[in-house]
C-alpha cells in the first residue's frame, strides 16, 4: 500500500494498515517536524478518535473547554463543553508541528517505511498502481490512499477532483505572544453592516502564545483567498480594540486551502481512496479538518484490509453518512456567502445576549457536527431540528444531487 501525505489523515492510515498487516510506503514531500497553517484545537469527536486509537496525548496538549462566539455589535455567546455519549467535554490545543510529528511517529513505530519525495502522478499496470515519486522512483501497490490535502495530486492527476466545483476557503494564521484564557470566534464586519466571508478567531498556542487567524470562504473559485491574507492586520486591530489583543502583530504567518462539504469531489474509485482534505472532508461551517481526516483514514484503511474486492465501496458506505451534514451545510455555506449584509445581520441576532444564552449548547453541537453523539435532552433536540430543516431545504440542489451521485459511484 501507498500512502501519499502524512498529516493526520495519511499517518493515521498507515498506522491502521500497518497494524493489520499490510506493507506500507508513507510518502511526503517534506520532513517531520514541519508547521502547518490550522487553528491548532483539536475538537471533541477528533479527541475522541485519537484516543480511541493513541491513548492520551496529555503530555503534548492543553485541554480546552467553553468556547466563546462574539457578534458584530459586540455579543457574546459561550458554546459550553459538555461531553457527550461518545465524545468528551472540550477539546486539545497541540501546534500542528507537534500533534502532526506524534502521528508521524506513530505510523513508522507501527511498521510503515517513511520515504520523502514528490508524488508525480500514477498508472495502472497488471492490477496494480504504480506511482511516480521525483528523482525517478516507482512504488508498486494494490491500493493508493491520497492524503495530500485540499489541492491533492493524487485527486487532480486520477481526475477525481472538479476544480471549478469545489467549495473553496482559505485561512491564515500567525502566533501571539499573549496567553489566551477562553477560546474566541469573531464573526467580523469590513465595513459597517458588511460581514467578513468567514469568521477570525483566537486560540489557544503553544505555551505563552496565541494563535490567531482569519478564514475565508471564495466560493467555487480560488480568487479573493488573498483577501484574507490582506485583511488579517485588519481583524487584529479589531481584536485590538475589543480587548481581546495585547500583543504586537508578527511578520510571520502562514496560510492554507481548505476544501469543503466533499463537494466538486469524487472520494474512491476503484483501489485509489482520498481521505480527509483531499477528499474534501472540512466542516463548511468552522473549517475543523482533524476529525474528518482520522475518521476517514480509519473508514479507508479498514475497507482496504476488511474487503478488498469492494473496498471502494464499503469506503462510500461510511462517507455517505458523513454527507447528510457535510453536503447541506456546504449548500449552507453557499448560500450565505453572496449575502454579507445578510450574514452581519444574522450574526448579530444569534449573538444577541439575550437569545445567545439559549442557543449557546445546540448551537455548540450543530456547528461542529457533535448532535448524533449528543446526550438526549433539549439542546440536542433543537441542534437536531436544526440540522433537519438545513437537510429538507437543501435537498433539491444541485450540489446536493451531484454529491449524492458521486457517493453511489465505486
Amino acid at each position: 500500500m501507498v500512502v501519499i501525505g502524512a498529516g493526520p489523515a495519511g499517518s493515521v492510515a498507515a498506522k491502521v494498515l500497518a497494524e493489520g498487516g499490510a506493507k506500507v510506503a508513507l510518502v511526503d514531500k517534506a520532513r517531520f517536524p514541519r508547521d502547518k497553517a490550522c487553528g491548532d484545537v483539536v475538537g471533541p469527536r477528533a479527541v475522541s478518535l485519537l484516543s480511541d486509537r493513541y491513548g492520551s496525548f496529555a503530555a503534548w496538549t492543553k485541554p480546552v473547554g467553553d468556547m466563546d462566539v462574539v457578534g458584530p455589535g459586540g455579543g457574546r455567546v459561550r458554546l459550553p463543553a459538555r461531553p457527550g455519549r461518545d465524545f468528551p467535554a472540550g477539546g486539545w490545543a497541540v501546534p500542528r508541528t507537534i500533534l502532526d510529528k506524534l502521528l508521524y511517529d506513530e505510523a513508522v513505530g507501527s511498521g510503515a517505511e517513511p520515504l520523502h519525495g514528490r508524488f508525480g502522478g500514477m498508472v495502472s499496470a497488471g492490477g496494480l498502481q504504480v506511482v511516480n515519486l521525483d528523482g525517478g522512483r516507482r512504488l508498486s501497490a494494490e491500493f493508493v490512499i491520497g492524503a495530500d490535502g485540499a489541492t491533492s495530486a493524487v485527486a487532480s492527476s486520477n481526475g477525481m477532483v472538479d476544480p471549478a466545483r469545489v467549495l473553496w476557503g482559505f485561512a491564515t494564521r500567525c502566533y501571539l505572544e499573549q496567553e489566551v484564557p477562553v477560546p474566541l470566534i469573531s464573526f467580523w464586519e469590513e465595513a459597517p453592516g458588511r460581514s467578513f466571508p468567514g469568521y477570525g478567531w483566537l486560540f489557544p498556542g503553544p505555551d505563552g502564545y496565541a494563535n490567531a487567524g482569519l478564514g475565508i470562504g471564495t466560493g467555487h473559485s480560488r480568487e479573493g483567498a488573498s483577501r484574507a491574507v490582506h485583511r488579517l492586520d485588519s481583524f487584529l486591530d479589531h481584536l485590538r480594540r475589543a480587548g481581546h489583543v495585547g500583543a504586537a502583530a508578527p511578520a510571520r504567518r502562514m496560510g492554507g486551502w481548505l476544501k469543503m462539504g466533499m463537494v466538486g469531489t469524487r472520494p474512491a474509485r476503484g483501489r485509489i481512496l482520498l481521505v480527509g482534505d483531499a477528499a474534501g472532508l472540512v466542516n463548511p461551517l468552522q473549517g475543523e479538518g482533524i476529525a474528518q481526516a482520522v475518521g476517514s483514514a480509519v473508514a479507508a484503511s479498514e475497507a482496504i484490509l476488511s474487503d478488498t474486492g469492494n473496498a471502494a465501496g464499503t469506503y462510500m458506505a461510511w462517507l455517505r453518512k458523513e454527507a447528510a451534514f457535510q453536503g447541506s451545510t456546504a449548500v449552507l455555506h453557499q448560500a450565505l456567502l453572496p449575502h454579507p449584509r445578510v450574514v452581519s445581520a444574522l450574526s448579530r441576532v444569534l449573538t444577541w445576549n439575550a437569545l445567545g444564552s439559549r442557543l449557546g449548547e445546540p448551537w455548540g453541537l450543530y456547528w461542529n457536527d457533535l448532535t448524533g453523539g449528543a446526550h438526549p435532552g433539549p439542546a440536542r433536540t433543537m441542534a437536531a431540528t436544526a440540522g433537519t430543516a438545513v437537510r429538507v431545504l437543501t435537498s433539491t440542489s444541485a450540489a446536493r444531487r451531484s454529491l449524492a451521485k458521486e457517493l453511489r459511484w465505486a
